[in-house]
Parts: structure tokens; C-alpha cells; sequence
């Protein structure tokens, strides 16, 4: 009867009784069978309804889930927690609208930053806040902050107040309330742990500006973490300039030559190798200064605009005077003004300046470089070879703190070492080049004769010697030593007694006609000084003059004019005088391990962008 009663109602019983009725049947069917096996011949037909009617129920009961209490219990609490859920996140919700809008996601595109990032500095100032402060104290530098307090105890911060600024390398979050910065300025760094139980200002808000290449100023405490880092933990932090543009990542870092040497500033931000080198630079440029002040020289400053291009045998850049309507040239040597004050009485004199050549931008060369100059009274160029010993390798020891410098030259993965131990080398010109070619030169007091001329042209034809018209004797005996003997020259050697047609400011030697008292010194090849004894004869200074300028009626723009005014001086009395010029550009590169003379000049000369896109 019951079978039958759960038969007829079970499409209107849940699936919890339906379950039931199974469990229960299954216990009656255990229970019933024996009983109705021994009454089975009377009890057959009722034996065969029940078990149609057991197996019904019980093939539904499987068809739907056997929960036990155990499981009952799993889903009344896992239902229970779904319900806490949602309210939580309703709560969530109902805050986020309170507190505004979600804070918009910076782009990730720099054109796109650059964009968003002028954007939000135009609303700050049409909200009237100032994002560009005129003024924030700092009260100690960075390098004087870590000298200070890196006797701090890890994870304990002092009590004195102290306000520092620089730029904003990184940013690091550890949850809401803290956040650590990486600060640099004056070739340094230091944390600034931003911890907003420190904070007197709104932390979030603050915190949510800063970006990386910001300038910030903080005023808080020092202190060292638990990890013995020390930092600055501000109570309050302000942006003092905003960087509009996107850093490169640190981890790429600035690496593109080209965009290094056109964007400087932003290669002075990311690269700090390429501050210590400039920084060397001032180093190295003091120490020739303070070497020769405590010589006696006296630092001067001459004209850099001149009527005659003279002093050196290079190109000049050419200007214009708009009020006197005459064009000028660029000084490319302080040379001739400066031998003019020695005459003046000014026995020791020195200029280190700016000089500017009208000729080919190479790994060596900038239209645009800087150079020193001494001229020394009563001096020949022996005296100033010991000088030049004296100076570039106590130069060399004073910035590397060894006579022995790794240099790696272009297009080479090994670095060679030069030895600046003095004395140095000394190579004379004209029986080196005798040596290696296997001939005998003419008597080089014949050297501007036009049989000499053919002789050297002939050489040149003969080795590969590229020299580009006009094949003069001068230019032609310059290309067989760069070619043959300084390229020799490793460690700082001097090539000496230049023959007399190729040094018109030079004093004849005294002892070989055709030849002069000068002396060039290379380093790895390339020049870096040039010095001799000074011609103060104004007859034969006129006289170089004079073929100098046939020279450059024949074609060569290098060579020099003839200056009257200089020729006058001279009448007046030059005494006996050693003079020197140095490339400081260069020796820099040598000194900090440079194969390109951009690496060493803040602003480089280069190809405009445009042209670059024309050619492309």
C-alpha cells in the first residue's frame, strides 16, 4: 500500500523525498524479500508488482543526487557564503561611487602618455594649483645626506627634519599605504620609503601624481629600513616639475647613439657613465689649468672672430659683420694673438677655448672642438717635450690612478693598454719614413722644388697612398706619415723635425737646413699635441707666409694668409719661445676609454633630421 500510495504521488514530491522514498524502499525491499520467498507460491503476483514498482522508485531515486547530512550541511554554508559575498561587494560598490571615479589607467604608448600626461598638468592649473612652484627649500644635498646618516641602525629613522629633492627614477608600491622612490641628483641616489603613518598630507592623492621623471621635493626623516637601506621617509612630499614625457624603462635603459648625442639631457638622466665622463672632463681640464698656473702661466682670453685665418693650416668657418658689412672668420687657433702677447711683455701666457675648422665630421673630429695653448718665453720644443712628459702623465695617473689605461679602439672588442710612464718615444719624420719606404729622400732644403714634388708623388702612387689634389709636397709627406708612421703609435710617442714647408709658424732647426724644430705627439694613433720652436724671424715669417698663400691660389683651402699685423709684431722683437697646443677632446677619449669624440662633447655636431628623412 505504501508502494503503491509513493508510486502514484512521486511527479508531485521534491527531489529531497523522492530520495527519501528510495532510501526507504531499498530498506523495505532488504527486509521484505526473505519473508515473501517463503510465501512465494501465494504471494508471486504481489511479490512481481512490488519489485516493478521497488525498481521504478529506485531507478528514479539514482537519477537524482544521493546527498547525505554531511553534504547538506556543505551546501548550506557554501550558500551562505555567496550571499556574504555579494553583500560585500555591494558595500564595495556603494564606496567606490562615494569616493568618485576610478582613477584612468595611464597609456602605455609615450605619444599617448605625452598626451594624457599634458592633459592632467592643464587641469591641475585650471583647478589653480601650481604644478611649476617657484621655490622648494632644500635643506641638504643628497651626497651629504648619505655621508650624514649611513651610521643609521637598520630599521631605526632619526628625529632632525630634513628636506632633499632630485628626480624620480622609479616607484615601487608595497599595499596602499606605502611606497618606496628612487631619488638621483648629483651623480647619486637615495629611497624615499613614502609610509602613510608618516604622512601629513593626503596620501593617496599625493602619491597618485608622482611619476617616474618627476622632480619631487620631500621634507621628513632619515632612516634605514629593516633591510639597511637608507632612505628618507617624508611627512610631506611635493612635485616641483613634472616630466611630461615617458622615461625609457630602466631595464632597456637609453642605448641608441644617434638619439643619445641629440637628446643629451635625456642621456644625462638615464646614463650615469655618461655623467662620470663629463665629470672626468672638468677633472681633466683643471688639472691642466692648476698644472700650469703653478708654472707661471698666466690664463688669457683672445678674439674669436678674426679678419685673417691664421695660426693653423685648416679651413675657416666664415661669418659675416652686418654693422661693419665685412666678413669675418672663425679663429681656428688663438696661436698668432697669443705669440703677440708675449711680445707685449706677457712671458708665460696660456688659453684654453674653443676653436672651429670647417672640415669632415669623424670619429676624431668636430668642426667645433676645444684646445689648450701655452706659449713659454725663453723655451725651444726640448724644453716643452719635458713638460708635455710631465703633464700628460701626471694627467694620466691623477684621473686613472695608473700610468697603464685600458683604451678598447673602434671597431675592436679587445681594449689595448697605453703606458703614459715617461720619457716617451721619439720618432724623427723624414729618415722613418727612409726606413720603411727603402729610399732616400731629396735634401729637404729642396723638399718645395718641383723635382721633390714628383719624387713624393711617385712614392705615393707607387705604396697606395691616397692624397687628393692639390698634390703638394707639404700635404703629400702628411699622408705618407699617417699612413706609415703613426699608426705605430700606441703608447704616447713624438714624431719630431717636420719639414720646414709643412710648419710656416715653426723656427727652422738649427743644426739641418729644410727642417724645423717641432714635435707632434699621438697617442693610439692619433694626434693629440702639437708644439715647436717659434719662428720669430719676420723676414722668413713673411717669407712662409708668402708661399703659404701661393699654396692657396693653387687650390689648397688649408693653407694659411698672409697677416701683416702679425709680421709688424714680430718686428717689434718676439724672444726666443716654445710654444704648445693641446686637443683636449681627445686626450679626454683616451682617458676615459671613448672611441668617438661625441661620446666626450656635450652637444656634438650633427646631420640635421631633416636631411637624414630627404636622403632616406
Amino acid at each position: 500500500a505504501v508502494v503503491s500510495t509513493q508510486s502514484a504521488h512521486y511527479g508531485r514530491e521534491s527531489k529531497f523525498e523522492v530520495a527519501k522514498t528510495g532510501c526507504f524502499l531499498r530498506s523495505a525491499q532488504h527486509l521484505l524479500l526473505p519473508s515473501l520467498a517463503q510465501l512465494r507460491p501465494t504471494v508471486q503476483l504481489k511479490q512481481t508488482t512490488l519489485l516493478r514498482h521497488t525498481r521504478l522508485l529506485t531507478d528514479m531515486a539514482d537519477s537524482e543526487p544521493k546527498l547525505s547530512k554531511n553534504e547538506l550541511k556543505r551546501r548550506q554554508k557554501l550558500e551562505q557564503k555567496e550571499k556574504a559575498k555579494a553583500a560585500k561587494e555591494a558595500t564595495r560598490a556603494a564606496d567606490e561611487a562615494t569616493k568618485g571615479p576610478k582613477k584612468e589607467e595611464e597609456p602605455l604608448e609615450p605619444g599617448k602618455y605625452h598626451e594624457h600626461r599634458c592633459k592632467t598638468i592643464l587641469g591641475y592649473k585650471e583647478a589653480g594649483e601650481t604644478p611649476y612652484p617657484h621655490k622648494f627649500h632644500v635643506s641638504i644635498a643628497l651626497t651629504h645626506f648619505i655621508e650624514k646618516y649611513k651610521d643609521l641602525k637598520d630599521g631605526e629613522h632619526g628625529e632632525e627634519v630634513v628636506s632633499v629633492a632630485g628626480r624620480v627614477h622609479s616607484i615601487r608600491e608595497s599595499g596602499a599605504k606605502l611606497r618606496f622612490y628612487d631619488l638621483r641628483g648629483e651623480g647619486t641616489k637615495i629611497q624615499v620609503m613614502a609610509n602613510a603613518s608618516f604622512s601629513t598630507q593626503d596620501f593617496e592623492q599625493t602619491h597618485s601624481r608622482v611619476h617616474r621623471g618627476d622632480i619631487i621635493g620631500c621634507k621628513g626623516f632619515p632612516g634605514k629600513t629593516k633591510k639597511g637601506e637608507l632612505s628618507i621617509i617624508p611627512q610631506e612630499v611635493h612635485i616641483l616639475t613634472p616630466c611630461l614625457h615617458m622615461l625609457p624603462t630602466l631595464h632597456y635603459g637609453f642605448k641608441d647613439k644617434e638619439s643619445r648625442f641629440r637628446q643629451r639631457y635625456l642621456d644625462l638622466i638615464m646614463n650615469e657613465e655618461v655623467r662620470n665622463k663629463f665629470y672626468t672632463r672638468s677633472r681633466i681640464i683643471n688639472y691642466i689649468r692648476k698644472f700650469l698656473d703653478n708654472m707661471g702661466f698666466l690664463e688669457v682670453e683672445t678674439p674669436m672672430m678674426n679678419m685673417v685665418a691664421g695660426g693653423a693650416t685648416a679651413k675657416p668657418f666664415v661669418t659675416h659683420h652686418n654693422d661693419l658689412n665685412m666678413d669675418l672668420f672663425m679663429r681656428v687657433a688663438p696661436e698668432l694673438y697669443l705669440k703677440m702677447l708675449v711680445v707685449g711683455g706677457l712671458d708665460r701666457v696660456y688659453e684654453i677655448g674653443r676653436n672651429f675648422r670647417n672640415e669632415g665630421i669623424d670619429m676624431t673630429h668636430n668642426p667645433e672642438f676645444t684646445s689648450m695653448e701655452f706659449y713659454m718665453a725663453y723655451a725651444d720644443y726640448n724644453d716643452l717635450m719635458e713638460i708635455t712628459e710631465e703633464m700628460i702623465s701626471g694627467l694620466a695617473k691623477a684621473i686613472t690612478g695608473s700610468y697603464l689605461v685600458q683604451y678598447t679602439p673602434m671597431g675592436s672588442d679587445e681594449p689595448i693598454t697605453i703606458d703614459y710612464t715617461p720619457p716617451f718615444k721619439r720618432i724623427k719624420m723624414i729618415p722613418e719614413l727612409e726606413r720603411l719606404l727603402e729610399v732616400t729622400f731629396p735634401a729637404a732644403s729642396t723638399l718645395q722644388e718641383e723635382s721633390s714634388r714628383q719624387f713624393l708623388d711617385d712614392l705615393c702612387v707607387k705604396h697606395n697612398i691616397d692624397c687628393s689634389a692639390p698634390r703638394t709636397s707639404a700635404r703629400m709627406i702628411d699622408k705618407l706619415t699617417g699612413d706609415l708612421i703613426e699608426v705605430q703609435c700606441n703608447n704616447p710617442t713624438f714624431i719630431v723635425e717636420h719639414p720646414q714647408l709643412m710648419c710656416p709658424l715653426a723656427k727652422y732647426h738649427r743644426d739641418i737646413p729644410g727642417l724645423t724644430e717641432r714635435f707632434e705627439c699621438f697617442v693610439a694613433t692619433k694626434e693629440i699635441a702639437n708644439a715647436y720652436t717659434e719662428l720669430n724671424d719676420p723676414f722668413v715669417q713673411r717669407a712662409q707666409f708668402e708661399k703659404q698663400a701661393l699654396d692657396k691660389a693653387a687650390g689648397d683651402d688649408e693653407a694659411q694668409m698672409v697677416d701683416e699685423n702679425f709680421c709688424t709684431s714680430l718686428e717689434y722683437g718676439l724672444p726666443p719661445t716654445g710654444g704648445f697646443g693641446l686637443g683636449v677632446d681627445r686626450l679626454v677619449m683616451f682617458l676615459t676609454n671613448s672611441c668617438n669624440i661625441k661620446e666626450v662633447l656635450l652637444f656634438p655636431a650633427m646631420k640635421p633630421e631633416e636631411s637624414k628623412t630627404e636622403e632616406s
